[in-house]
């Protein structure tokens, strides 16, 4: 059902509008519009311009509670005031930086010492004491690689003629590395021959003391040292959240709140008359929640509300909020597909969730199948509240109860008795037709109920609306019901064998709906007393007229034949689980019930999800399509946290 909204004003002194959000509103589900635009007969309106101070707090506190492993799901109450809720937040943040200040000045000084290890690593296998060989009087010591193939001209023509000592310490597939030793007087000479072969230079610094592993593995000391500072400090800070878990998850939720009720501010006007500043505040509520709020507030002396009957006061159409039993309420979610309903419709949720899962459970009946759908969907809505795990659990209850008439379990039909039919087998003669199936002419006898009943919707769609067109001379109206209704009844009378009306009485009930449909537009400007003229001519009218009635009476055949996919699918479903069972050897006495498992699986997975798709299609395409528009905009409150039950 549709909750029925009143577009409401409150107003009061300017520095009370966070007492009245926080105290009021926050209770009740309510729909702001922006009060500047929408009081457009209210004159020296001026927006508020106010920053939201808790908004900074907010976002330090959701970090916060975020480094929680536990959940916040249940919301604690919280005993400390707003001041103290704010200095929880500064005081945290304060300790949290100095920490993370900490961290910072470690990580960078692991960077350096990371750097300088890994200078080290290539030249650990030297047998030398860095500090001396880096500081000898009469002799340059030089670290670095050179590629390999420079290392073999190197060995092959010039280390003879070369006055310079080349030790070797490791080598990849790409470098050789190592040091040279070179006299002072020869240092030039030999430097240049070095680079000369791409000889690339690595400083190491003289400050370390024994041979490059020692000096490698102090510095690796160090790094790994420093690593475990970090991860102490990691361990502080949270520690410091989890101290104060409690607390902050009560803080986050009330400054939620808080930033939520100042946030109105945004959509609140301000006035100022005779020197006295107060603030405005309209939008949508539903109206049970209006008269609880209006009684709340009797005796409150700084707040003023009304609600506006007026509606040229104010633009827009009313909200749409959706309100049905817990039952029904994961099939707002195709409702919501589709579009929500204005305020002049009938909400379609109820009729949908019965015809859906009635029509799912005919296409798909089988007791077992049915009973895996409705144990595993409803799992999963109560386990992670999917609305269309809710959906598909329903389902497999009708599921269930169509593989009862259907005497079908997991595919075998000699488990149990059929208390209707087996869908396969079960033949109707019909008279000008021959042998049919009976599951086709049942569904098509369901679609033709279903037909004239969203056509009654549509009458009484019109009739909120106030459309006299649709509600008497369309093809889902009054005319349309006639029509359709009529010669729905003589088919019946035939195939049944009884006497058909004569053709007087079936030139009134086909016939005069039948000129209605066509000259609906001058006979609703008749009626409304709209003096219209044809503007294409009434050549072009009546050639217009007729396409559309030829249009008119395809969409009836068509839409009818289309609930015959409800047998159909009913019959497949059952075929295709015989070849299921005959591919298990089934028939044969040896039964596999691993292909039995697998194939089971395979038809719930494929052919629930097919037969899924093909309800919505009929839900939207045969059924909405003749009496819903979806033309509703969805209510959005403001703050839907501790509203009213």
């Amino acid at each position: 059902m549709i909750v029925k909204m009143k577009f409401l004003s409150i107003t009061g002194p300017r520095t009370d509008i966070d007492r009245v959000s926080d105290l009021y509103l926050s209770k009740y589900e309510m729909q702001l519009e922006n009060a500047v635009t929408e009081l457009k007969t209210t004159d020296n309106l001026m927006p508020f311009v106010d920053v939201n101070p808790y908004r900074d707090a907010l976002a330090k506190a959701e970090k916060f509670v975020a480094a929680l492993d536990v959940p916040d799901k249940d919301t604690p109450e919280t005993k400390l005031s707003t001041e103290e809720i704010l200095d929880l937040i500064r005081e945290l943040n304060h300790e949290t930086i100095e920490l993370q200040d900490k961290q910072d000045k470690i990580r960078k000084d692991r960077a350096v010492l990371k750097e300088k290890r890994n200078l080290l690593l290539p030249f650990r296998s030297l047998e030398m004491d860095l500090h001396q060989v880096l500081n000898y009087e009469f002799i340059k010591t030089r670290f670095g690689r050179i590629g390999i193939d420079y290392y073999q001209k190197l060995e092959k023509y010039l280390f003879k003629d070369i006055k310079a000592i080349f030790i070797e310490s490791t080598r990849d597939e790409n470098y050789v590395y190592g040091c040279y030793f070179v006299a002072n007087a020869d240092m030039g000479k030999v430097d240049s021959i070095f680079s000369s072969l791409h000889f690339e230079r690595i400083r190491l610094p003289d400050a370390y003391t024994g041979s490059p592993a020692s000096a490698y593995n102090e510095l690796d000391k160090q790094v790994k040292g420093m690593k475990q500072e970090m991860i102490a400090l990691d361990k502080q800070m949270k520690q410091l959240v989890v101290d104060h878990s409690t607390n902050l998850i009560a803080a986050k939720h009330r400054l939620e709140e808080l930033s939520n009720n100042f946030d109105v501010r945004k959509m609140a006007a301000r006035i100022k008359n005779n020197q006295e500043d107060h603030y405005i505040i309209c939008g949508w509520m539903g109206e049970k929640d209006v008269a609880s709020f209006l009684k709340e507030i009797e005796h409150d002396e700084k707040v003023f509300a009304v609600v506006e009957e007026d509606r040229e006061k104010f633009f827009g159409k009313p909200p749409t909020k959706l309100k049905n039993p817990k039952l029904f309420k994961p099939f707002e979610m195709f409702v919501r597909m589709y579009g929500l309903p204005d305020q002049n419709e009938m909400d379609p949720t109820i009729f949908l969730a019965v015809t859906y899962t009635f029509i799912f459970g005919a296409m798909f009946g089988d007791l077992g199948q049915g009973f895996c759908l409705f144990l595993i969907g409803g799992l999963v809505y109560f386990t992670k509240k999917s609305n269309l795990a809710g959906i598909i659990s329903i389902a497999g209850i009708f599921s269930m109860f169509f593989g009862l008439m259907f005497g079908s379990v997991f595919g075998f039909e000699d488990i149990i008795e059929a208390h209707w039919l087996r869908p396969v087998h079960a033949m109707t003669k019909l008279p000008f037709v021959g042998q049919l199936n009976t599951v086709f002419i049942v569904a098509i006898a369901f679609g033709i109920a279903l037909n004239l009943l969203v056509m009654i919707f549509q009458i009484i769609n019109s009739i909120r609306a106030k459309d006299t067109e649709n509600l008497w001379f369309s093809q889902n109206g009054v005319a349309g019901l006639v029509f359709y209704g009529f010669l729905a009844f003589v088919v019946f009378l035939y195939f049944t064998g009884h006497k058909t009306p004569s053709n007087i009485i079936l030139a009134i009930f086909l016939g005069v709906p039948i000129i209605l449909f066509v000259f609906k537009e001058p006979l609703t400007n008749l009626v409304t007393r709209n003096h219209k003229k044809i503007e294409e001519g009434k050549g072009m009218f009546l050639v217009q007229g007729f396409f559309e009635l030829f249009e008119t009476l395809l969409s009836y055949f068509s839409n009818t034949l289309s609930y015959v996919r409800i047998g159909a699918f009913a019959v497949s479903h059952a075929a295709i689980m015989q070849v299921v069972l005959m591919l298990a050897g089934a028939d044969k006495g040896q039964i596999n019930w691993i292909g039995i498992i697998v194939g089971n699986l395979i038809v719930v997975g494929i052919e629930g999800l097919i037969v899924g798709i093909q309800v919505l299609r009929l839900e939207y395409y045969e059924m909405f399509s003749r009496f819903y528009k979806g033309t509703g905009r969805e209510f959005k409150p403001f703050n839907n946290h501790n509203k009213v039950k």
